[in-house]
This record gives structure tokens, sequence and C-alpha cells, in this order.
């Protein structure tokens, strides 16, 4: 039976691979909307080749370029925040993969939990913001969350079939990003072409610096507790240079199941699509001659403090998680545009998460207003910066 998809942020680096597994199944999938933020040359090559019903993009420019350029085909163009809200939430699909980037996914991933449709989850922010409203919603629509990111991924494959109260903990493995070595007094010279080249994955590059700052690792470790429901203690990390091995789950008899693969981020999307069936695919085969030897590290806590953040966060609860969210969306920008150095986003982070005014059980408003707090306490940082 075809399944109908939709997909938040398709032209970005998760949503082409995913464009990429729709066209390896077949016709398993039908897509039925694509978002996008303003790469409107990309959307209306996406638009010949997969059909879909209607797309929207954030960008009122790029959705004048796409309605131009696909006049007189039957096609739905929405445009603006309002248009992808309205995509996220239509409930004419059978699943949704939310892959947009930073806490601008989590009001989508809220709507289409609230229509009743399964989400394939790519979006971390999403439950790192707003993780006790999801999964209160999600309990009361019946909905089902499928994560995206490989170590989520890895840890819901280890944990089918198991029963909870046999896990000792939970085991995230990251690749340490291209500063594992480097000396952190030298972290404030550090380049955006240089926080870009991740060793091992090719992703967008929100994601690509928030791998370098190791503050990735800590919003997984926060998305793993809401995903799984296992408290902080139960969720460690452990530095596994070579990402083959995805993040494994120990068990109280003291056996470990690890799951393992290429770094290719086609494997976690396509299994989140097709679970809990598994399809043939066409990706590389893995070479275990070529992959050896496997290294295991503790992470670094004085060389990136963003992990122990996050577990403050978590361990502090209500708006916590949020505002730590939020502060990093906005000093990775600012680091990209080159408004501060790469040593200030872990340092303006920490501040945030300490100084933003605490909600012990934030509702979604709170959580939109935390967003402005977030954008004007990170600018207002940075101007006193420049003044001093």
């Amino acid at each position: 039976m075809t399944k109908s998809l939709s997909i938040l942020g398709s032209t970005g680096s998760i949503g082409r691979n995913a464009l990429r597994v729709v066209e390896n199944l077949g016709e398993q999938f039908e897509v039925t909307y694509l978002t996008a933020a303003r790469d409107s040359k990309r959307m209306m090559e996406q638009i010949r080749r997969f059909r879909p019903r209607g797309v929207a993009l954030l960008d009122d420019k790029a959705a004048r370029e796409v309605r131009d350029s696909i006049s007189g085909e039957k096609l739905e163009i929405l445009s603006g925040r309002e248009g992808i809200l309205e995509i996220a939430g239509r409930d004419d699909v059978d699943i949704m993969l939310n892959a947009l980037v930073g806490g601008a996914g989590m009001e989508p991933t809220i709507s289409a939990i609230m229509a009743g449709v399964n989400v394939a989850l790519s979006n971390k922010e999403s439950l790192v913001m707003a993780g006790h409203l999801i999964n209160q919603i999600k309990n009361e629509t019946g909905v089902e969350i499928f994560p995206v990111d490989s170590e989520h991924s890895a840890i819901w494959q280890c944990l089918a079939g198991e029963d909870l109260k046999s896990v000792k903990r939970l085991i995230l493995t990251g690749s340490g990003g291209p500063f594992r070595t480097r000396s952190r007094e030298t972290f404030s010279e550090i380049t955006v072409e240089e926080a870009l080249k991740h060793p091992n994955w090719k992703m967008g590059s929100k994601i690509t610096v928030d791998s370098a700052s190791m503050m990735n690792k800590g919003l997984e470790v926060i998305e793993a507790h809401w995903l799984f429901g296992f408290e902080q203690e139960m969720i460690q990390i452990v530095v596994h240079p070579q990402s083959v091995i995805h993040s494994m789950v120990e068990f109280t008899d003291g056996s470990i199941k690890a799951q393992m693969g290429l770094p290719d981020m086609k494997i976690p999307i396509q299994y989140a699509l097709t679970y809990p069936d598994r399809y043939r695919s066409a990706w590389e085969d893995i070479d275990f001659s070529a992959i050896s030897p496997l290294t295991f590290e503790e992470p670094d806590l004085d060389r990136f403090p963003c992990i122990h953040f996050a577990y403050e966060a978590l361990t502090k609860g209500g708006s916590a998680p949020a505002a730590l969210n939020v502060a990093n969306d906005n000093t990775v920008r600012c680091f990209l545009n080159r408004q501060i150095s790469f040593s200030q986003i872990s340092e303006i982070n920490g501040m945030a998460l300490r100084e933003h005014d605490w909600v012990e059980n934030p509702d979604l408003n709170d959580l939109k207003e935390l967003e402005e707090w977030g954008a004007d306490f990170v600018k207002t940082h940075i101007a006193e910066r420049i003044l001093l």
C-alpha cells in the first residue's frame, strides 16, 4: 500500500536524502507536500520530479518565483510561516518528515501530532524545546514519533523487543567533531570554514557547527530523555571518532546491543519511513576491513562545555532546555555570520541558560516568547561586547 508523505525542509540535507530514499523505494511512497525556506530553484526541480499536491516556501519572493515557473499546473503554492504551518497540520498524509532546522521546527511538529499524523522526526529541537507538551499531545492523539537522528534510530532499534525495566543505560556515540584533539586555548581562532569540515558526516551548516561544539550531543541527550523516557543519569555519551557504531544500549545483565552502519543519513531516514518493515536499499555496504580499528573515549567537558549545559538544563527542567536551545540557535547563526567567535557560542549559551526567567511548566506561548527572548539576549550580549 502506497503511503503519502509530506517533507518539511525538502531542499536541505535531510530532505534531499529523504527524497533519494523515496526514489529508491519506488511506489512505496507518494510525495504529497513539500516545504522549503527559500531555495526556489531546487524546489522547482523537486516539483517536476515528484509532482506534489502542494508546496510552501518561507520566503515570499521564492514562492513567487515558483508560482511564475509552475503557472498553469495544478499545484497549491503557499508562502510564509503560516504556509508551512498549514502544510504541517494537514491530516491527508500518512507520515510527516520534519527536517526543519532549529527551534522553528517545534510548532510544525506540534501541528502534525495534533492533526493525528505520525512524525518522522529529524528536528531534535522540537523535543528539546517542548518534549513535555509533545508527549502529552502524542498520548492524547495516539500518534507515533519515529526518530531520524542516527543515534536515536540506533537506540530505538536496540530497544526493540526488550523490557525497558532491563535497561541499565543508553550510550549515545559521537564523533567528537573536527576539534576533538585541538587545544582549547585556540578555540577563539576557529574559522567558520574549519567548523564546517565535519570528519565523517555531510550535514547542513547549523548541525555541523553544533557537532563541532558538541552542543548537538548535549541536545541529543535531552531528545533521548523525551523519546525513550529515561532519566539523564541513564543517558551517557561516548566519543567514537569513526561514527560506525551509532549508539548502544547496555542491559542489567551486562549485555550491550549496538547498532552499526556507515555514516549515511539515508539509512535511519528509510527505517523511520518504512517502520516496522525493512526494505532493500541501494546504499554502499560496510567494509569491516576498511573501518577498523573502532575506538572510544570519554567526552572532554572542559573542552566542550555545551554538553555540561545540556545535562544542567535537563536536571533543572521546565523552560531551561528551551532557553539553552534558543540561545544556541542564535549563537550559531551569529558565528556563521562571523559576528562572534567559536568559543563565544558556549560562553553565551551558558549565560542564557542561567539568566533566563525560568518557567516550571511552559506552554506554547511561553516557548514562543522564549524564542524572541533568546534572539534579543544574544543580540544584546554581542552589542555590549562591541561597546566594551
